[in-house]
């Protein structure tokens, strides 16, 4: 049962999470709990509902993913993810989380800050279950709120996008224009500024709100991205979650780099054909967060408040998977010294 993703976060927990006996809780391969509606310690497992773009995204939801994998893998129990659907409610939303916690799954995580209301509402009618929040905080006492500093692996896209350039002008394409994404542009923006100053950076959001598609619209991303290659963008950083697989194929049609986000873009399958031209990924572990909760609830100790994953905690990096990233001239040193400066405290990176 390995412990190091807990060790990662523990500074941060105000539970104690040791890892002591484990005791093999044997109740966690237990289905029977069924539909009873008030969950004891006989759970199903970890149960995730997805964000807009659902599995496949090749990004958030899909790193959330890997984290459930290996919770099953590791404890050998039931798990379930359910896709959202189009044009949903809050009431939707919450009423997914209850069915899921009649079932008896514990934890219940929510991907997204969509889930917000919904899961304000599910927990107070499941005390004794465990729920997760993935970018959002849900001020509950059975509420974990596992949030990242996304600002800061933007400020090391940023550094990378600096040193890679050659036109002087990069390009950020968000998914949709709210606080959440604005805190990558923030990051990335100060990262490209603080490394070469005078490149040019060119921003454009896909839409207002996630209900037009933001995250979820490959099409979108790919014609945004041509634009800002048109204005001689030669990187391309995306933080958008399907959408972003647009501007990756855009990247690589026109032969300039793109970076990706939350997963290691550069080893996904289904972007196989365009990883030559995707220099880096700016990390976001939500799988490691993912599988921490679910640690946590198998011993016993469940996580609850805001976890703050950052770069101190490896909750957020940037990638090193393709070849190309060691060969641009001074791009690792100097992502490498940025990357000191932002856990040291003498680099302060902006969330707006």
């Amino acid at each position: 049962m390995g412990n190091f993703k807990m060790r990662r976060i523990s500074k941060l927990t105000r539970v104690a999470v040791g890892v002591a006996s484990l005791g093999l809780v044997a109740t966690a391969c237990g289905g029977t709990s069924g539909e009873s509606g008030d969950s004891d310690s006989k759970d199903r497992g970890i149960a995730i509902a997805y964000d807009i773009g659902g599995k496949g995204d090749q990004s958030f939801n899909d790193a959330a993913y890997a984290g459930l994998t290996k919770a099953k893998d590791e404890f050998g129990y039931e798990t379930a993810d359910i896709e959202p659907t189009e044009g949903e409610t809050s009431a939707d939303k919450e009423q997914r989380l209850v069915s899921l916690a009649r079932q008896g799954y514990n934890p219940i995580i929510g991907v997204g800050f969509v889930y917000g209301p919904a899961m304000k509402a599910a927990a107070a009618k499941y005390p004794d279950i465990t729920f997760g929040i993935v970018d959002a905080e849900v001020k509950s006492k059975n509420v974990a709120s596992l949030v990242f500093a996304e600002e800061q692996a933007s400020y090391l896209a940023g550094v990378a996008a600096a040193k890679a350039t050659k036109s002087n002008t990069v390009g950020f394409v968000g998914g949709v224009d709210i606080p959440l994404i604005h805190k990558f542009e923030a990051g990335y923006k100060q990262g490209v500024e603080d490394t070469k100053p005078g490149v040019q950076v060119v921003s454009q959001y896909l839409t207002q709100t996630a209900e037009e598609g933001g995250f979820s619209s490959p099409d979108k991303g790919k014609a945004a991205a041509e634009g800002q290659i048109e204005k001689k963008a030669d990187v391309l950083y995306a933080a958008a979650g399907l959408s972003g697989q647009g501007v990756i194929e855009a990247a690589a049609k026109a032969k300039v780099w793109a970076i990706g986000v939350d997963s290691d873009q550069y080893k996904q399958a289904a972007l196989a054909p365009y990883k030559n031209y995707i220099l880096t990924s700016a990390l976001k572990d939500v799988g490691g967060a993912v599988y921490a909760l679910a640690k946590s609830v198998q011993d016993d100790k469940p996580l609850t408040g805001t976890q703050i994953f950052d770069l101190k905690v490896n909750g957020v990096g940037l990638s090193e998977a393709n070849p190309e990233y060691a060969k641009i001239s001074g791009l690792k040193a100097a992502v490498d010294k940025a990357k000191e400066g932002i856990i040291d405290g003498s680099i302060k990176v902006k969330t707006e």
